[in-house]
């Protein structure tokens, strides 16, 4: 069956599959939307195989529309409803996309690209669409065929865009189920974007085992997701690093009680320590998981339980169900404990590669593997730990300089909320290093003080040459601090 009869199959339908800040959402409803669009794609002449996107942010309707995509052999292209209008028409052109479903805000903010094109527009009377008949599973459906476009979070000089099969779909659908134990009972609170690979991973496994996702599109108000969270009485949370930093360091979340929260899951690049030291601190009563995932990877990789987040702080733990992870060296040999290699890995969540790039793609995917591109080491027991990425080691006077290892250092410092470490270049030493600091709501920490953090706690090859203080680090799409925007920053400072 298709990726769609296969998230919608288990769900009951009086249960409610969203919950807003507008009302909720049953499952049946959900269906009864989603026959009805894809009806409408049918209807202007859509076919297997063309692709739609999607323009628009979180809601029921988002989901629905994505679902109608999948049902009818269409490919799903979801789109940030943050990009630049540039960016918009060149993944637009780019992907070949015949229709494009957005929503009122979406339609104001990029009305240019809608001429030449079929859209239809996401509006909450659909909310009261007639039931039209869910058809039944297709029994002969290739599940190699392409389920959806999903851009990459890096920066290239066209758009990147990942393949993700419907087997793709289903089969990390089903790893993440089972280490997390998903049932229908779950109440999951959604601040990420279902544009982005973790957010739509939050949204295929909830629908998966007919829980319920609650979304809220104000993370800039964290107090009002906890709000939230508190009166839906969520069992579950799902972060980036910088959601965690805002909720730890700037919000009233470490004092809330929240006696639902059960489950928290954080991926979407490293957490650093001591954060996460705080973050168990905060949340005794619940199960902390420590992921690791890539786009090209469909979403998930690798997971930490939760009963090691002690005694393996710091690491991504092994592969999840079905998911083969090795660490290997220049030569593809795997790495003992104390050296570092690249990541690399094997299932059948891994993307058949990127459209319309076959030498990105021979780079990345080889031999029915994937290479990551990160670099970590293992300790004795096979567990996994980052280092950073190749793109973001710092070489200065001969040294090779993890990013990651300042950065935990300088989070270390209770009145900083994030911090991001990056190299700018320097005709003595290769590169220096820069750190970038967002302080805590009336914190007067001092560069002075920084430096003297640093000095007691990192050898002086590690000490940053400067340090500078920002309102906000500058995030992508996803929420992951863009360094290369940092480096332009200081470069013409």
């Amino acid at each position: 069956m298709n990726a769609a009869d296969y998230f919608l199959r288990n769900a009951c339908d009086e249960a409610p599959a969203f919950i807003t800040t507008e009302g909720q959402v049953a499952y049946a409803q959900l269906k009864a939307i989603c026959a009805r669009l894809a009806d409408e794609l049918t209807g202007c002449g859509i076919r297997a195989g063309q692709r739609v996107a999607i323009l628009a942010k979180n809601s029921p309707l988002w989901a629905a529309a994505y679902l109608a995509i999948l049902k009818i052999g269409a490919v799903a292209v979801p789109i940030s409803n943050l990009y630049p209008l540039e960016e918009v028409q060149r993944v637009l052109d780019f992907a070949e996309c015949k229709f494009l479903f957005l929503d009122k805000p979406a339609q104001v903010k990029y009305a240019s690209v809608c001429s030449g094109l079929s859209c239809f527009l996401l509006e909450n009377n659909l909310l009261q669409a007639d039931s039209t008949p869910w058809l039944a599973p297709d029994p002969g459906f290739d599940l190699d065929s392409d389920a959806a476009l999903m851009p990459t979070s890096g920066t290239t000089a066209r758009p990147r865009l990942v393949r993700v099969t419907h087997r793709n779909l289903q089969a990390n659908t089903e790893s993440i189920i089972e280490y997390l134990e998903l049932t229908a009972a779950e109440r999951m609170m959604v601040v990420l974007p279902f544009y982005y690979c973790y957010g739509a991973s939050l949204l295929h496994t909830h629908l998966r085992v007919g829980a319920t996702l609650v979304i809220s599109n104000t993370f800039a108000y964290p107090e009002t997701v906890l709000d939230m969270m508190e009166t839906t009485q969520c069992t579950g949370l799902a972060g980036v690093p910088s959601t965690y930093q805002i909720l730890l360091r700037n919000s009233s979340f470490p004092k809330r009680e929240l006696p639902r929260l059960r489950k928290i899951q954080q991926a979407g690049g490293k957490l650093h320590n001591a954060l996460l030291q705080e973050l168990a601190a905060s949340r005794p009563q619940a199960q902390i998981y420590v992921m690791y995932g890539q786009t090209e990877a469909t979403a998930r990789l690798s997971y930490l339980p939760p009963e090691l987040l002690q005694s393996k702080i710091g690491s991504i733990g092994r592969g999840i169900p079905g998911v083969s992870l090795k660490v290997l060296d220049e030569n593809g040999k795997q790495i003992q404990p104390g050296q570092t290699g690249e990541i690399v890995a094997w299932g059948q969540n891994i993307s058949p590669g990127y459209l319309d790039d076959p030498e990105a793609s021979r780079e990345k995917f080889r031999n029915g593997a994937l290479y990551t591109g990160d670099l970590a080491t293992v300790d004795e027991d096979g567990y996994i730990y980052i280092v950073d990425r190749k793109s973001d080691f710092i070489k200065s006077f001969g040294h090779r300089i993890s990013s990651y290892e300042i950065e935990s250092c300088l989070l270390q410092i209770p009145q900083v909320v994030s911090a991001a470490v990056v190299g700018l270049p320097d005709e003595q030493a290769g590169e220096q290093i820069a750190a970038f600091l967002v302080r805590k709501t009336g914190a007067a920490l001092t560069e002075q003080d920084v430096l003297r953090h640093c000095q007691t706690r990192l050898p002086r090859h590690m000490l940053p040459q400067s340090v500078i203080f920002l309102q906000a680090l500058p995030l992508n799409a996803h929420g992951k601090v863009l360094k290369s925007e940092l480096r332009k920053m200081k470069a013409t400072a």
